[in-house]
């Protein structure tokens, strides 16, 4: 048995109330125990949209997607969790209730603890409920995969997009090829609309306003970025359905990543240009200590990237136990060297926590200590989440 008190695992299942619908204020207040999914449902009954959405969203809660900064498919337009929320209510470690529960988008009044508990991953109080930003829906939307040359290609056609249809870009997903290798040798019901796979696609989904045609609207952006030499094939959704198999796909690159087993995987962030580069060195730097195989593919519209090192066909994960540690060191470095973060969107949580230490400023680590230390004296919350236990006097 570790040193210590016996950890307890805090549920909030049962805190699902909605406590109040404001579609003229376009917000949303919830307690921390409804589901993603339920958010969103509620969202839409008074007309409005809440954007954050998951592959987990049927099934993870709000309160921890609030504690872990989620981000998920739509950060490109709407932003991280943390965009989406005017105010908490949140229990701290000495018992005090934090009351910030406000619907306010302007308030100077000194701190703003709703950005320190957001992110904070329950590690300085209980998130209890929230009031959250909503959106006008969409009038329409379209989706589409399309084929490109290159990720300097994929980025290109992100910066042509955005010139064309400002504020009406709702996703941008990079896949590599092998993502859809995996999801054909653990998957294989599950079908690209390619034959064979281009290395590089795209997944885009636009949101348009008022009489915009969402088919045409996409067929014209084609035919801009094949002028540009920036696609080669493509297929756009033209029903509900088709939409949903196209994003189907991209969700389901995670469970066959898993059912391959990696080496090590990485969730981090890049600045836009740097990406291009990153994906070209990151292989070769491998190299030396090994045969992998690279699953590539994230939120390029937001500079994140799952770069997942995989086994070597017909070779297990195991084989490669020996130089784990030096892959996600290699990987780790090249992305702090380059600006990057190695915690982009899932946090640190424990396993990341020498991570931190390694490459935060430590400037920040102080302060984090620091803010930890007052308003949490005991190292009660979450202990040995993301900062490491300091020994106590």
């Amino acid at each position: 048995m570790p040193d210590g008190p016996a950890p307890v695992l805090l549920s909030l299942e049962r805190m699902t109330a909605l406590r109040g619908a404001y579609p003229s204020e376009n917000a949303l207040v919830v307690e921390a125990g409804m589901i993603l999914a339920d958010v969103q449902a509620e969202a839409a009954k008074i007309g409005r949209l809440f954007p954050l959405s998951l592959a987990s969203e049927g099934s993870c809660r709000i309160g921890g997607n609030l504690a872990a900064n989620a981000g998920g498919t739509a950060v490109l337009r709407y932003g991280n969790a943390r965009d989406l929320c005017l105010g908490l209510e949140a229990v701290l470690p000495d018992g005090t209730i934090f009351n910030g529960l406000t619907r306010l988008r302007k308030d100077n009044a000194g701190y703003d603890l709703r950005h320190v508990l957001i992110g904070s991953e329950g590690t300085l109080g209980v998130i209890t409920a929230a009031s959250l930003r909503l959106f006008p829906i969409p009038a329409a939307t379209v989706v589409a995969l399309l084929a490109v040359p290159s990720p300097a290609a994929a980025l290109d056609l992100l910066g042509l997009a955005q010139g064309r249809l400002q504020g009406m870009i709702s996703s941008f997903e990079l896949i590599g090829r092998m993502g859809f290798d995996f999801l054909a040798e653990t998957l294989p019901d599950i079908r690209a609309p390619f034959d064979p796979v281009p290395d590089w696609l795209v997944l885009v989904e636009l949101g348009l306003a008022p009489g915009m045609e969402p088919e045409v609207t996409m067929a014209n952006l084609y035919d801009a970025a094949e002028d540009a030499g920036l696609v080669s094939d493509g297929v756009i959704a033209t029903s509900k359905a088709q939409a949903d198999a196209l994003w189907h796909l991209r969700e389901m690159i995670p469970e066959a990543n898993r059912r391959i087993g990696a080496v090590s995987s990485h969730d981090i962030s890049l600045p836009l240009s740097a990406i291009p580069g990153f994906i070209a060195a990151a292989p070769e730097a491998l190299r030396a200590l090994g045969d992998f195989r690279i699953n590539c593919f994230g939120h390029l519209g937001d500079g994140n990237l799952h770069w997942n090192v995989f086994p070597a066909k017909g070779r297990r994960r195991q084989d490669y136990d020996a130089v784990r540690d030096r892959v996600k060191t290699t990987v780790h470095d090249m992305v702090h060297a380059l600006g990057g973060s190695v915690a982009a969107e899932h946090g640190v949580g424990r396993l990341k926590v020498g991570d931190l230490q390694r490459y935060a400023d430590p400037g920040k680590l102080a302060a984090m200590r620091a803010i930890k230390a007052a308003v949490d004296p005991q190292g009660i919350l979450n202990p040995g989440a993301v900062l490491a236990e300091q020994p106590r006097p």
